[in-house]
Parts: C-alpha cells; sequence; structure tokens
C-alpha cells in the first residue's frame, strides 16, 4: 500500500520585534530618553514636546524607535541597580551595649510616639501593663535602630513608617512574638530590629499605614529638586 505523504501547514512566523505592541514601560523608557536629550540641549523644547506626542501616539515599538534613533541615549545599554535585601541582624559594632532609652510599664502604660529622635538602642519592659513604641513620625539620626521588647503578662507594639525596613527576632513563651517582616525600596532607608520575649504577653511589630518617614522623603524631594535645577 503506498503511503501518502501529506504536507504539514506552515506554522505561523513569530512577528518581529519591532511590530510588538508597545507596552507602558517601553513608552516610559523612550520618555525619559527624551528628557534627558532635552537637558542635555541635544532637542529643542518644541522638537521634544513633538517626539513626546508620538510617544504617546504610538501603537508598536517600531513606532517608538524612530523617535530616538538620533539620541545616543537609545544606544546606553543601562544595568538596573541591584537591590540589596536588608541585614537579618545589626552590623557589628553599630549597635550600643546599653540603652540610649527605657521604656518601662509596670501595672501602667507608657507610650513614646510623636516627632522625637530615635536612638541606636531603646529597651521597652511591659509587667502588667502596655508600652507602645511609635517610629512612624520619628527622626532617625542612625541607620539602625534595635528595640529590645520584654514583655510578662503585657503587651509591647511597635509601629514603623512604611519606607523603613522591619526585621525582628525573638520568642514567645506561652505568648505571642510576631514582628511583620518590612523591605524599604531605599537601599538606605533605616532598618529597625526587635528584639525580645513574650512571656505570657504580646510583643508585636508592625509597618503603620500611610506613614512615610519624612527624612527619607526629605531626601528624595533634594535629589528631585537637583535633577530639575540641573536640567533648567
Amino acid at each position: 500500500m503506498d503511503l501518502q505523504k501529506q504536507t504539514a501547514p506552515a506554522a505561523a512566523s513569530a512577528p518581529a520585534a519591532s511590530e510588538l505592541r508597545a507596552s507602558d514601560a517601553d513608552r516610559d523608557r523612550v520618555a525619559d530618553i527624551l528628557r534627558d536629550a532635552l537637558a542635555e540641549g541635544r532637542l529643542t523644547a518644541e522638537e521634544h514636546a513633538e517626539r513626546v506626542e508620538d510617544v504617546f501616539r504610538a501603537k508598536t515599538v517600531g513606532e517608538l524607535e524612530p523617535l530616538v534613533r538620533d539620541l545616543p541615549g537609545a544606544h546606553h545599554h543601562r544595568t538596573p541597580p541591584a537591590y540589596a535585601a536588608a541585614p537579618g541582624r545589626p552590623t557589628a559594632g553599630a549597635i550600643p551595649a546599653d540603652p540610649d532609652e527605657n521604656v518601662i510599664a509596670v501595672f501602667s502604660s507608657a507610650v513614646r510616639k510623636g516627632r522625637w529622635r530615635a536612638g541606636r538602642r531603646i529597651h521597652a519592659y511591659s509587667i502588667f501593663g502596655s508600652v507602645e513604641i511609635d517610629l512612624s513620625e520619628a527622626i532617625f539620626e542612625y541607620r539602625q535602630v534595635v528595640i529590645k521588647a520584654f514583655s510578662l503578662f503585657g503587651n509591647v507594639e511597635v509601629r514603623v513608617p512604611e519606607n523603613v525596613s522591619l526585621r525582628g527576632t525573638g520568642g514567645g513563651v506561652l505568648g505571642n512574638f510576631e514582628v511583620d517582616t518590612l523591605d524599604a525600596p531605599d537601599a538606605e532607608a533605616p532598618v529597625v530590629f526587635v528584639d525580645g520575649w513574650a512571656v505570657l504577653g504580646n510583643v508585636e511589630a508592625r509597618p503603620k499605614r500611610g506613614k512615610l518617614v519624612a527624612d527619607i522623603l526629605d531626601r528624595v524631594q533634594r535629589k528631585v529638586d537637583k535633577s530639575v535645577h540641573k536640567h533648567l
């Protein structure tokens, strides 16, 4: 019996890179190159405005490429910054052995919050009481802050801004020791380490939603102002 050879249909060819639909990230990349070219004097304000309009009208990657083909920024390979996680433990020698401040509650409550300067080491003791340490508006003069917390039939609560890193090492004996690990997007952001024990009590540390430490925001704003001034 003769075998009939059937030709398989040709697979559809993949679209060229220039034919792919442009993403928001593609448009942002091209817009950044145009902004730098304007700041360097390679483009006039009118040329920059025209090209930016074309960026947002572009539907494919191929339509974006001609807008920056004559600019050196389009041909520079930009290596993204390496992300470095905050350390799990304080740097050796960075934290003193003695506390800068003691917060103590014995059959009472103690609160530390508002605009205050956080030291490198803070000790918190709660014995049949309640301690609240709120760093959401604090001034961080040091990059690493250690909070040693001890709770006996009591409660210790630590709150930090959302733009710092938070680490914890401790445990509970018939109690609860809970630290919500947090990594700040800024590599230079402060790191808060919460250590200690909860004996028939509670130690809890977590970010305070919506709160950002002002010192970091001030640094970022200064960088932005410096960049704008340079471009002008």
